[in-house]
């Protein structure tokens, strides 16, 4: 079972597969590992015991950040994401990273987002799209209409707390559209990187 595993220079953290949306650029419909890592398909969720070794026995040598993303949305194990990411603070110098489609409030109705701050030196977000219709078509989140404005909520709030944000989308959208979401992204001062999509996971980041 792969907890961690090392891209590019940092180590990735996999606690779940579980995710509510079913992107149309996924990368878990191209395969089942990143590049020459182990299979990130979970035989189960990991346990904090479980995770704790898988820890303290993978080599971390030279890695000086830590990301949350691995074949599931992370926050749908939100209360072990924050568990894991206090351990790896108390046990590391790692800066942490959690890569996220920003609809932790839907997924855990009560949850405060102000606890990530002090954890989660920075957030990666999956924009996807510059207005509803679009990101629904594209990101195809169980919960409805009302997750496009969720995930830019979270955004602003995420900044907002000093937490350093940023927007991603990947170019299975046209270039009129990433258009659109860069001028989205200016307008709520939230920088955006646009991802090249290809089928062998080798730009996963």
């Amino acid at each position: 079972m792969t907890v961690f595993y090392s891209f590019e220079g940092k180590m990735y953290i996999n606690i779940t597969n579980g995710c509510p949306c079913d992107c149309v650029f996924c990368i878990r419909k191209n395969g089942d590992s990143i590049a020459d890592n182990d299979s990130l398909r979970l035989e189960h969720e990991p346990s904090f015991d479980e995770i704790k070794t898988a820890f303290e026995e993978f080599d971390k040598t030279g890695m000086s950040e830590a990301v949350f993303c691995g074949y599931g949305e992370p926050t749908v194990r939100a209360e072990m994401l924050l568990k894991t990411a206090e351990y790896i603070k108390q046990n590391s110098d790692m800066k942490i990273r959690l890569n996220t489609n920003g609809l932790v409030r839907l997924i855990h109705r009560d949850f405060d987002i102000s606890r990530f701050k002090g954890l989660i030196d920075s957030v990666s977000i999956s924009l996807n799209a510059h207005n509803a219709r679009r990101y629904n078509e594209v990101t195809r989140p169980v919960f409805g209409e009302n997750a496009f404005d969720e995930m830019l909520g979270f955004a602003k709030e995420m900044a907002g707390l000093g937490i350093k944000t940023g927007f991603t989308v990947v170019d299975v959208i046209s270039e009129e559209e990433i258009s659109e979401c860069r001028r989205l992204s200016e307008k709520l001062g939230i920088p955006l990187r646009v991802r090249h999509y290809v089928t062998d996971n080798e730009s996963y980041t």
